[in-house]
């Protein structure tokens, strides 16, 4: 608002100098002393220019706070945001929507709505005092310009709006492509398949370029618009005034004066009809930014803590599924079909089978990343559904398939679920899960940069910081995913004494494709397409299910 103030001022002393150049003129004709008329003009220029100057800096201010205040919601919508909506959206294009849609906003915020208001009254101010001088002029002025400029400029501006949407999502396309090869950066050399992904992208660039020269032709057309009338007044005013100041109807010094306003109308209507144009940027911004504010989020009441949520001593809690039926999506296949076991409170669970039966999907529904479609999921003899987001997720320790380790200091991810966590604590988890050999030989020790997703870090290394993030947790439930898909025959066998110990304090339930991870387990739940075949532990489950034991066979597991 202030900024906006400032800007009126600044133009209402604009205004002011053609007409103090008009007393001037008269002043010089009448050979009357012009010390005041300059006085005043000259203050009228340093006014304009330095309220201008401090209106334009304040309203950068507040587009920069705005910004701010989208991105800050943009980036709390986007993290709270449903898994199954994650799916269909690309990284690429968030983060584009994130930076240069928010940008958008500033521009047509702050060079766009207000100067256009500045513009507007500058505007108004210099036809009010062209009016006083010469109605016949005024008249030309307003035929030539306002009425030709304004139906030209109604018809271009919703084509630019649509275009500039086009620009967008072709440029956030170009982002998600970029993404995708970054984040298998390894793979795509790995391939030889750079010169594929540089095609790949430059398409996809060249498609934003196409769509940004679209949006450019559209600006240049409205700008030589403009530009046109202008001249094109100027020249009819200049024909028309010339012939009334010879006919007596007009002094010269009023015909300076109205020229000197006309030169003025040029840079409020350019300002307007570019603030149109920014408006139809920020309106395809808009649009995409809503996209998103759209989607239905995860209904947390309170953030999640990022502190461990039991106390020591918490019991273990059990786990119940009772003929879950669940798919990812309406017209996707069906991934568990009837689905019921159960797991008992402390101890060690595993959930073994083929690719594809759907044992990581146990997971993500008891984290509820995703809802099941019918069927009964009981965690601690409590639905799952009546457990609120925030307390579920702090009960739980979940250790991904893929073990991500997140970009920071290797002491950062440890306690990124624990930032309470002592250094005895700590110091414990380390020893637990074998890293004290890691901490060791870093340069920097646990405040060591570990890279981007921990690429400084051996597979190995990954798993083990993601298991001993869980363990500092202090979960009533532990959720391993393959948790040792990734480690040696040495850390494996140390590994599954961890597991072992931790069962033994809370409930472990483990997915293994290696079944020597989970051999002396309380209970092995075989799963098939999605379906549950058999329950038992492994002697039993070798003498009984005939997959359990190919699967033993084929490992070496049978004697």
């Amino acid at each position: 608002m202030a900024g906006g103030s400032l800007g009126l001022v600044g133009s209402a002393a604009g205004l002011a100098m053609p007409l103090l150049a008009k007393h001037m003129v008269d002043a010089l004709g009448e050979h009357r002393p012009m010390g005041g008329l300059l006085l005043a003009l000259t203050v009228a220029v340093l006014v304009g220019a330095v309220v201008s100057a401090l209106g334009t800096y304040m309203m950068e201010r507040t587009g920069e706070g705005i910004v701010l205040g989208a991105r800050h919601r943009l980036v709390d919508r986007m993290l709270r945001l449903k898994m199954a909506d994650v799916d269909h959206l690309q990284p690429g294009d968030l983060l584009s929507r994130v930076t240069g849609d928010t940008i958008l906003l500033r521009v047509v915020l702050t060079n766009g709505v207000v100067n256009s208001i500045n513009a507007a009254f500058l505007l108004v101010g210099a036809i009010v005092l062209m009016a006083a001088m010469d109605g016949v002029l005024l008249m030309v002025v307003m035929l030539l310009v306002v009425v030709f400029i304004g139906g030209l400029t109604g018809l271009i501006m919703p084509t630019i709006r649509r275009t500039q949407k086009r620009a967008q999502e072709a440029l956030g396309d170009t982002g998600a492509m970029l993404d995708r090869s970054l984040q298998a950066h390894r793979t795509v050399k790995a391939n030889g398949a750079e010169e594929r992904e540089i095609a790949v992208i430059s398409d996809a660039a060249t498609r934003a370029r196409d769509k940004g020269l679209q949006v450019a032709r559209w600006i240049s057309l409205s700008r030589m618009t403009t530009r046109m009338a202008m001249q094109i007044a100027f020249v009819c005013v200049l024909a028309v005034g010339g012939a009334r100041v010879a006919s007596g109807a007009l002094e010269l010094s009023g015909l300076i004066a109205f020229l000197l306003y006309l030169f003025y109308l040029i840079a409020p209507i350019g300002q307007i009809v570019e603030g149109l144009v920014q408006l139809q940027h920020g309106l395809a911004a808009v649009n995409r930014i809503k996209e998103i504010e759209d989607l239905p989020t995860e209904l947390i009441v309170t953030p999640a803590p990022l502190t461990r949520s039991e106390p020591a001593g918490s019991p273990p809690i059990g786990v119940r599924f009772q003929d879950v039926v669940f798919r990812y999506g309406e017209y996707r296949p069906i991934v568990h079909n009837g689905v019921t076991f159960d797991v008992r409170p402390g101890g060690l669970t595993a959930l073994v089978g083929p690719s594809g039966a759907g044992k990581s999907t146990v997971f993500a529904l008891l984290e509820r990343f995703y809802d099941h479609q019918s069927g009964t999921i009981t965690v601690d003899d409590r639905d799952i559904r009546d457990w609120p987001l925030a307390e579920l997720r702090a009960t739980l320790g979940y250790v991904e398939q893929d073990a991500p380790v997140l970009s920071g200091t290797l002491r950062e991810n440890l306690l990124y679920a624990a930032q309470d966590a002592t250094e005895e604590e700590l110091a414990r988890a380390i020893s637990r899960t074998r890293l004290g050999d890691l901490v060791t030989r870093l340069p920097e020790g646990l405040d060591t940069p570990v890279g981007h997703r921990g690429v400084l870090l051996s597979g190995g290394e990954r798993q083990r910081v993601a298991i001993a993030r869980a363990l500092l947790r202090k979960p009533r439930l532990l959720l391993l995913d393959e948790a040792t898909s990734q480690l040696d025959a040495v850390n494996e066998l140390r590994l599954r004494e961890v597991i072992a110990e931790t069962a033994t304090e809370t409930t472990v339930l483990i997915i293994a494709h290696r079944l020597s991870t989970v051999t002396d387990a309380d209970r092995i739940v075989v799963m098939e397409a999605g379906e549950v075949r058999a329950v038992g532990t492994h002697d039993e489950l070798v003498g009984q299910d005939n997959l359990y034991r190919e699967l033993a066979a084929t490992q070496f597991l049978l004697s």
